[in-house]
């Protein structure tokens, strides 16, 4: 599972301090996601083109080995990844939001945007979220695909 940062975990907002400190509010939902998806072996892996330690430390907090950051071009990193664990982009599943995320989302077995992505985004993907990014889009995207290989009931029960 690759995952986008701005726009899917956050709601695309940046606020910055007089100091020029940069502050982004994350959904503690999709961190239930990350979760869901380690109980199954499934890695979540964070890839964005933004350059800034708050999604590494994000990352670092949830336990998610593998954080891009500064990516320019999403599909070719991908691409080395998957070669890297010898899979087929086919097998991997993608949520993003933005242009910088097109040819990643069309190229991925599963692809999904959140409900604020822009259009031509949205007609791009597999699954539109009814969660807008910043409010547990990543999250309903992982329960959608447990749910439709039978596993979100399971899920559930080991998390409690």
């Amino acid at each position: 599972m690759i995952t986008d940062i701005d726009g899917v975990w956050t709601n695309g907002g940046m606020f910055y301090t007089e100091q020029g400190d940069v502050m982004k509010l994350f959904s503690v939902k999709d961190g239930w996601g990350v979760s869901m998806l380690r109980l199954y072996g499934i890695e979540t892996v964070i890839m964005t083109g933004e350059q800034t330690d708050i999604v590494a430390q994000r990352a670092n907090k949830l336990k998610i080995e593998r954080c891009f950051l500064g990516v320019k071009d999403k599909l070719q990193k991908a691409k080395e990844l998957c070669n890297e664990l010898q899979i087929s982009l086919k097998d991997v599943a993608f949520i993003g939001d933005d242009i910088n995320d097109l040819r990643l989302l069309q190229a991925v077995g599963l692809s999904a945007a959140p409900a604020n992505a822009p259009h031509y985004v949205k007609s791009a993907v597999d699954i539109v979220t009814v969660s807008e990014g910043g409010n547990g889009a990543f999250r309903e995207f992982v329960e959608t695909i447990l749910v439709e290989n039978g596993l979100f009931e399971d899920a559930l029960k080991r998390l409690l």
